[in-house]
């Protein structure tokens, strides 16, 4: 109805009441009044409305209709921009879920979600960093494919989130220090697995073996293995990595986690006398007759052969072995942690994370630090448990969804001092790729170590003086 409709029937009501009160001579005083009020808006939204307002005039009733202006208000939307690398189908469905839950808890904070493949993703990290705005929260890997560009001052520092949410209690401390640069948090931390020596229970059993907890009890038990016919540690070096997650373990257990984080960082020297010492260690195991013979001929995979078919008794790797094994196989394994070299040194694990950062060009950092505490909260992670059997960062989730093998490796993780990636994730491509070379090297010749140590060192010179 119209504003002069309105005026139109006021008006007529009125001179109808005038003429009523006029010919009975009567002076009512009216019970009601109608105000007419006018708003300015943002957006007018007419609404009819019939509002019986009701004067008694000699048993006479006046029915008034009001046509009221409404004022609706309008907010405006800020999305959190979500850039992620999760593309592989499960993988990919977990995260839409993610996404849907956030909405469903968050209306007002609508989350503008993106995936792309792996491969792409890592060429348009740099780009989504360095664009203005940036996308808000991004999927990542911790160690050094994050450190570098926190050195670059790309990514967003988030202790406050941390602090907020309760995860410097609520993670363990060695994914505190994982995600920190001078005690400041720049990453949040999400799913993983473990690395530990994986081995056959029966096998031991059969030589009276028991999981050995310092280094001198893992030569021991590679003498009582291979004078009983069984190869002690299976490995398939063909690919390099493998190699690789021994340097890790033997330099950590010898010279501690932050020397072996420093020296992936470029700020130790690989002529160092303790970088020495690792490598002395590592030929310990090939004098006590540790390893297969011909690793280089396999593939991890095909390492896995002699374990399954039991000719081998142990594994350095990742939890992930598990699912390559047969079900029979499965039933009869186990592992223990890297034994103990020199006690007074803190404990370092490889735990491979995945994650969450921010960009520091991020567009709505409010939004995305809602998010990021979103991720790292207890129904968060436990939703990519149940969808992905992933291990979680968070210890509030529950730990009946874990099977004892996975409780066994959250409380390794729980207690260690440092958890690092990975010889190729902590360091750059460059002098990982240099890295593994050597590694191969001093296998095939031990005592080309001074060599192997001469040239490694020239690449780190060469590598970090670039960066």
């Amino acid at each position: 109805m119209s504003k002069w409709s309105k005026a139109l029937t006021i008006l007529l009501a009125i001179v109808v009441l005038g003429a009523l009160v006029a010919a009975c001579g009567a002076q009512p005083t009216p019970e009601t009044v109608t105000v007419v009020e006018t708003v300015v808006v943002e957006k007018e939204v007419e609404v009819e409305k019939e509002v019986i307002k009701e004067v008694e005039v000699e048993k006479e009733v006046i029915k008034e209709v009001e046509v009221e202006v409404e004022k609706e208000v309008i907010k405006t939307v800020n999305p959190i921009i979500y850039n992620s690398n999760r593309s592989d189908p499960d993988v990919r469905a977990m995260d839409e879920k993610l996404v849907a839950l956030f909405n469903e808890m968050n209306p007002d904070m609508p989350l503008d979600h993106s995936t792309v493949d792996h491969e792409g993703f890592k060429q348009a990290i740099r780009a989504y960093l360095i664009a203005e705005p940036a996308p808000d929260v991004m999927t990542w890997f911790a160690g050094n494919r994050a450190r570098f560009f926190i050195d670059n001052g790309l990514i967003m520092d988030i202790s406050d989130v941390w602090e907020d949410a309760g995860f410097n209690e609520d993670f363990p401390k060695g994914f505190r220090a994982m995600s920190s640069v001078d005690d400041k948090q720049y990453f949040l931390p999400s799913d993983w697995y473990w690395w530990g020596i994986f081995y056959r229970k029966s096998i031991f059993e059969e030589n009276n073996v028991t999981p050995p907890e310092t280094w001198d009890e893992l030569l021991t038990a590679c003498d009582t293995l291979y004078a009983n016919g069984v190869t002690p540690i299976t490995i398939g070096t063909k690919f390099r990595w493998t190699a690789a997650g021994w340097f890790d373990y033997l330099n950590m257990r010898t010279n501690g986690p932050e020397f072996h984080l420093n020296l992936m960082l470029g700020k130790e020297s690989y002529e160092d006398p303790r970088v020495k010492a690792t490598f002395d260690h590592w030929n310990e195991l090939f004098e006590h007759n540790c390893f297969i013979e011909d690793a280089a001929a396999y593939s991890w995979q095909e390492a896995l052969d002699p374990l399954i078919q039991g000719d081998a008794a142990m594994y350095l790797i990742g939890q992930f072995v598990m699912g390559l094994l047969p079900e029979d196989v499965q039933e009869d394994m186990d592992f223990f942690q890297f034994p103990i070299i020199d006690p007074a040194m803190p404990i370092g694990e490889d735990a491979p994370t995945d994650g969450y950062f921010m960009s520091v060009n991020a567009k709505n950092p409010e939004g995305g630090k809602e998010f990021l505490k979103f991720l790292g909260s207890v129904e968060a992670q436990t939703l990519v448990v149940e969808e992905l059997g992933r291990l979680p960062v968070h210890k509030g989730v529950d730990k009946a969804l874990f099977t004892p093998m996975q409780q066994k490796g959250l409380e390794m993780i729980d207690t260690a001092d440092l958890v690092l990636q990975f010889y190729d994730r902590d360091t750059t491509p460059e002098m990982a790729d240099a890295g593994m070379n050597g590694f191969m090297a001093f296998w095939d010749d031990p005592t080309a170590v001074d060599d192997i140590m001469a040239e490694l060192e020239a690449t780190r010179q060469e590598v970090f003086a670039e960066e």
